[in-house]
């Protein structure tokens, strides 16, 4: 056994107890930081090889391992900008030197660009929304995410489509007999356009005509929107183009009777009000003609200019930006990634993640698909560090450390006495 040696482990004794005092006290600085993972010291010997019976004294390793698997408990916050996952995943950020990196620290703040931040200075990054398809996900690559702007859409303008029209035509009115409806669809600048709808009877029963036209307040213009031709100006003499409708003797409309009419698009003041698609309904509802006095129902789609009054997120991760008139609009959705083993990501400053070699490489997905969790607007994830289990390792390490130390000093005062044999 070698003196030297013993005075070695316990140095290497202390070491140890130093850096497991180390994560403790990351772990209790940081207990109230949000998503922050904890860190734990796990000890490894080293053992030296013993020969001539004579014991050689090795030591300890350590190792630094973190908890990033480990969910943490939610506080709930009334921003709807703070934002938590239940589940696995991270959210994607992006730094002041263009990388990408993952994290669970989910506190954003609209800034003056209109980006989200978190407390670190970390941008949120996600896809654009599209209404029919989701965007294409480069797996294993940041390809195709850009910042999340709730500015994007300051003043908003989104010109009809597309809507519908059910009305109940009195099959006891003595014919002739005229009734008109209108229904309001917004142009290419957001412009309200009124369009009229005037239901006829013919002379055969249960048959009965359909125009539509718009007319210019401006300059009393009246455009027949039903003409094969486009919409054109209707001259005195002439009449609006007219789609026949015939109901069966259920009262309901029935072939040759379209289910849906579709007006000309009209160029007018410098906008386009587009051709739409306008429901009347079918043998499977909508339009009747029934013993009953006139009614109507429908809607048009679009959205006159509107300033954003605030945004929503939902659990699956679409940012929608609220709109004065009440409408949400869906701009981006929230990007999630994930590797196979999250306990090797490699942590950096402002409690985010990059990925390392063990760590495998990273998946991108959705929140709430493919095993991706949800996310919570107005919450944020607490961290995972429990004070009393840190309060009891940093006891446990101090005394540890202790008793390495009397190690030590075990070892130097027999080398004195072994310096003072000769005295």
């Amino acid at each position: 056994m070698s003196l030297y040696g013993t005075m070695r482990t316990g140095v290497s004794g202390m070491n140890a107890q130093a850096n497991r005092l180390s994560t403790v006290a990351d772990n209790i600085a940081n207990a109230n930081t949000t998503g922050y993972k904890k860190a734990s010291t796990q000890f490894s010997s080293l053992i030296l090889p013993t020969t001539g019976g004579a014991y050689n004294s090795g030591g300890v390793t350590t190792d630094v391992r973190y908890s990033i698997s480990s969910q943490g408990t939610f506080s709930y916050t009334t921003s709807a900008t703070d934002l938590a996952i239940n589940g696995k995943g991270f959210f994607i950020v992006q730094g002041g030197d263009g990388v990408e990196y993952l994290t669970r620290a989910g506190a954003f703040t609209p800034m003056s660009d209109g980006t989200l931040r978190n407390s670190a200075g970390f941008t949120l990054m996600g896809y654009p929304y599209s209404s029919t398809e989701d965007p294409t996900i480069v797996i294993n690559g940041f390809a195709g995410l850009s910042p999340i702007n709730l500015a994007s859409g300051e003043l908003n303008v989104q010109a009809s489509e597309s809507g519908y029209l059910h009305v109940n035509l009195p099959s006891n009115e003595a014919h002739p007999y005229t009734k008109s409806t209108s229904l309001v669809a917004y142009d290419s600048l957001g412009n309200t356009r009124k369009l009229d709808f005037n239901y006829s009877t013919t002379a055969t029963p249960g048959e009965w005509e359909l125009s539509v036209t718009y007319t210019d307040p401006d300059t009393g213009d009246v455009y027949d929107m039903l003409d094969p031709a486009g919409a054109t100006v209707i001259t005195p003499p002439a009449t609006a183009a007219t789609q026949a409708l015939a109901f069966d003797t259920d009262g309901k409309l029935a072939p040759p009777s379209p289910e849906t009419i579709a007006t000309q698009p009209l160029g007018i003041g410098g906008a386009i009000l587009n051709g739409l698609s306008i429901s009347i309904g079918g043998t499977s509802g909508g339009s009747t003609q029934l013993a009953a006095s006139f009614a109507a129902k429908g809607d048009i789609d679009g959205i006159g200019p509107s300033g954003v009054a605030g945004y929503e997120i939902s659990d699956d991760g679409v940012v929608y930006l609220k709109y004065e008139n009440g409408d949400l609009v869906p701009k981006y959705r929230i990007a999630m990634a994930d590797v196979q083993s999250p306990d090797n990501l490699k942590p950096l400053a402002g409690n985010v993640y990059s990925q390392s070699n063990d760590s495998g490489v990273i998946v991108m997905g959705y929140a709430g698909n493919n095993g991706y969790g949800s996310i919570i607007s107005g919450a944020l994830e607490d961290s995972n560090v429990d004070i009393a289990e840190e309060l009891t390792n940093m006891i446990e390490s101090q005394r540890n450390y202790t008793a390495n130390s009397k190690v030590f000093q075990t070892g130097s005062e027999l080398m004195d006495v072994l310096v003072n044999l000769k005295r």
